[in-house]
Order: C-alpha cells, then sequence, then structure tokens
C-alpha cells in the first residue's frame, strides 16, 4: 500500500488533494487488496491512479471590454470500465490539474455506487463567472466548447455542471455544441426542462444529501425532523439541502460563502430561503446581505487563514458540508463534536480533512462521506441520459422517487460492504469498498486496456 501511494506522490509531487483522495481510497480497501493478490500482477493499483485521458487545452475569448483573455481548459477522463466518462465541469479561478483528477477520482467510485452505468471523469477552468457579463461568460463558454467538443459524446463522455457551472453556462456549452456537431444529443446533462433536462436535476444533490442522512438516522431509530442543522455553503447544493431538509421539519439555521457565515437562530424557513436564493443566483450577492433583510441573524466573517471555521463552531444535530473541498479540519471536527452534532452528511466533494474524519469516526459520528452522500447529484444526470435516450420527460414525482430509491440503495450498499468487511457501520470503508470491486471486477473483465 505504502508503495503505491509513494508511487502517486512521486509522479505527481504538487497534486495534494489528489494525494489525499487516493490514500482515503486505498486505506479503506486494504483488506480488500490483500485478499486480492492478482490485483498486484494485474497492476490494478497503478492503472486505477492514471487517467485513461488528460486533455489540456487554451481558451481564448473577448470581454466587453474588447480586451483578449485566456484561460485554461481541462478534461480529466478517469476511466470509462463501467459506462461513458461521466463528471462536472467546474468554472473557479483554483481549478488546476490536480484538483480535477482528485475529482475525477472520487467520481469513479461515486458513479460506480449508484448502479448506473456511468464511468468517471472531471473538468473545467481557472475562469471565473462571478463579477462577469451574460454576454462574457457565453463567449467564453463557446470558446471552451470549440476544443471540448472533439472529446466528448453521449457515448463517450457526458459532463455535467459543477461550482461556478450552472443552467446559464450548460445552455450556452450546449448551443454552441449543437451547432458544431449538427445534430441534438444528451451530450450534457443539467440542461434546462424545455430542451431535454430532467426535473429535480438541480436539486438532486442536495435532496439526496439529505435522503442519505435519513437513512443513517433510521439505523438509530431518529427522525430528521425537529433536529437543527447546519449547512454550509449557498450555492446550488446548499439551498436544496436547506430545502429538502426544510420541507421535511428540520430545522436550518447557518448558510455561507467564501467570505463569511449567517446564524439565525430562529431558523431559514421558505420565505427566507427563497430571498437567499434570488440573492445567490438572480442577484448574484453575498451572504452578509441576509442579515440587512433579517436582522435578527448574525453575519461573521471567515478568515481564510484562520484555524477554524466559525460556521462549524454552532450547536446543532446534524451537519451539512456542502461548499468545497477541505472545509472542515481537525479542530472545525472537533467543534462539531463538542456542540454535540452527531451526523455528518457531506454534500461537497471530500470536504473533509483526514484527521477531521479519523474524529467523527473516533467518537461514533453518523458519517456519510461525499462519494456516497452527494452522488444524488449524478445520479439524476444519469436519469436525464435516460430520458434523453428514450425522448421522454418523467413527472418530478417520478424522479424523485427514483432518487430517493437510488440513495436508499447506496446506503444499503455501504452497510452491507462494511459489515462484510468488518466495520459495520463505517460508510466511509463501505462505500470505498463497494466502488472499488465494483471498478475493479469490469477492469479485469475486459483484459489490460
Amino acid at each position: 500500500m505504502l508503495d503505491i501511494l509513494t508511487y502517486v506522490k512521486e509522479k505527481d509531487p504538487n497534486e495534494r488533494e489528489f494525494h489525499q483522495a487516493v490514500s482515503e481510497v486505498f486505506e479503506s480497501v486494504k483488506p480488500v487488496i490483500d485478499q486480492n493478490p492478482e490485483y498486484a500482477q494485474l497492476k490494478i493499483l497503478e492503472r486505477l491512479v492514471e487517467p485513461e485521458r488528460v486533455i489540456l487545452f487554451r481558451v481564448p475569448w473577448v470581454d466587453d471590454r474588447g480586451e483578449v483573455q485566456v484561460n485554461r481548459g481541462y478534461r480529466v477522463e478517469m476511466n470509462s470500465c463501467i459506462g461513458p466518462y461521466k463528471g462536472g465541469l467546474r468554472f473557479h479561478p483554483s481549478v488546476n490539474l490536480g484538483i480535477l483528477k482528485f475529482l475525477a477520482f472520487e467520481q469513479v467510485f461515486k458513479n460506480a455506487l449508484t448502479t448506473l452505468p456511468m464511468g468517471g471523469g472531471k473538468g473545467g477552468s481557472d475562469f471565473d463567472p462571478k463579477g462577469k457579463s451574460d454576454g462574457e461568460v457565453m463567449r467564453f463558454c463557446q470558446s471552451f466548447m470549440l476544443e471540448l467538443f472533439r472529446h466528448i459524446g453521449h457515448n463517450t463522455d457526458v459532463p455535467a455542471g459543477d461550482i461556478g457551472v450552472g443552467a446559464r453556462e450548460i445552455g450556452f456549452l450546449f448551443g454552441m455544441y449543437k451547432k458544431i456537431r449538427n445534430e441534438f444529443t444528451g451530450v450534457l446533462t443539467g440542461k434546462s426542462i424545455n430542451w431535454g433536462g430532467s426535473l429535480i436535476r438541480p436539486e438532486a444533490t442536495g435532496y439526496g444529501s439529505v435522503y442519505f442522512a435519513v437513512e443513517m438516522l433510521k439505523t438509530r431509530n431518529l427522525s430528521i425532523k425537529d433536529k437543527t442543522c447546519i449547512v454550509s455553503g449557498s450555492g446550488n447544493v446548499a439551498q436544496f439541502t436547506a430545502e429538502k431538509l426544510i420541507e421535511l421539519g428540520a430545522k436550518v439555521v447557518t448558510l455561507s460563502d467564501s467570505s463569511g457565515c449567517i446564524y439565525d437562530e430562529k431558523g431559514i424557513d421558505v420565505q427566507k430561503l427563497a430571498y437567499v436564493k434570488t440573492l445567490k443566483n438572480i442577484r448574484r450577492g453575498r451572504i452578509k446581505e441576509y442579515v440587512d433583510k433579517y436582522p435578527e441573524a448574525v453575519y461573521t466573517p471567515i478568515d481564510p487563514i484562520a484555524d477554524f471555521n466559525p460556521l462549524w463552531n454552532y450547536q446543532g444535530d446534524c451537519a451539512f458540508p456542502s461548499a468545497t473541498q477541505n472545509e472542515i479540519n481537525a479542530k472545525d471536527a472537533q467543534n462539531l463534536v463538542n456542540n454535540k452534532v452527531f451526523l455528518v452528511s457531506e454534500g461537497a466533494n471530500m470536504p473533509t480533512t483526514p484527521d477531521g474524519v479519523d474524529i467523527f469516526l473516533d467518537n461514533d459520528i453518523l458519517y456519510g462521506p461525499g462519494k456516497a452522500a452527494n452522488a444524488g447529484g449524478v445520479s439524476v444526470s444519469g436519469l436525464e441520459m435516460s430520458q434523453n435516450s428514450s425522448r421522454l420527460n418523467w413527472t418530478r414525482e417520478e424522479v424523485d422517487r427514483r432518487l430517493k430509491l437510488i440513495m436508499e440503495n447506496i446506503h444499503k450498499t455501504c452497510m452491507d460492504a462494511s459489515t462484510e468487511y468488518g466495520a459495520p457501520g463505517n460508510y466511509l470503508k463501505g462505500a470505498n469498498i463497494a466502488g472499488f470491486l465494483k471498478v475493479v471486477n469490469a477492469m479485469i473483465d475486459q483484459g489490460v486496456v
């Protein structure tokens, strides 16, 4: 095991998030690897950590002042052994190859858990849509697709949205793809419902995170109703996590963005959440404006160099990290434990550092790792692909029913795998082992390719 981790770090020394993701998976699946010596002979681990293909390209575009700008575009096609590459596009200044490899690696096992035929990939750009006009975003997306179109297709690679890529960006990307290829196919998911999208797709990651939490609570004969919930983020995932929690009778008391967090002791109700959606989705404002509208709430700036995040130091029962990777460190995790939080369901990708995860597991926290708890988004992306293939649109109720069933099945799969390998109730090990076995068995069946 040490050899493969050393191998990864020596080949890609500056990709910290990728190292973290690889270490987490391989440490969890060590019992499986020990029982299957043929994996070493077939170089399974070495093949898993190398993307099948990495595309890197320049993206020139013209801003509203008439000046030429240049960004860098990527697509990491990690593994296609169980289906076409599937994973989002992220537009954010922090995007680099290491982060996208981490996301693509996680996506491989997450997609395997859904039981849908999807491989894993991820892509994006260091372009920042924040503060850009619709015209600038459109021109960037069109330039981005002028290269990406060569590498994607409904049977090859089907991108979706992620941070910085919502319905607006997917629309611009799809329009250019359709023009270049002269075909209308389900090559992107997250499309508008009017032209091939699926109902519940925007809500899916947040809803799925809550459904997974509900299943975890059932193992202790508990309900989400009346639980006080701490939610991070204020984008798509956080908004719909809060929406589903409110619908099920829970009390949501926090939201955040990169600048700070708000705490509303009275609870964020449907009306307040509607204001947040308008603030973030239409006005593209900052979460601190919430306290101007609702002065009973408290706003606290987040210091990027501080060793803890004030968001995770409030009293609650359940936590839903829904913003970005590594937003909960060891000190944050201990603060959550000290404040009596007993459930963590990750709506973001790998939002907890390894030290933080250890603290959750050592304190018997119900911990739902991102590759299981936030699989709702890609699950409904898969359902959107199915609808596109059959030229059908399912009702909201039908898609929500299927999403809930998928999350229940993912929970059961994690529980079964964790029990079989001697760690009952450890969802981290269960998710990693179940996803790993499905992918590895498919790779072995398909030979050395």
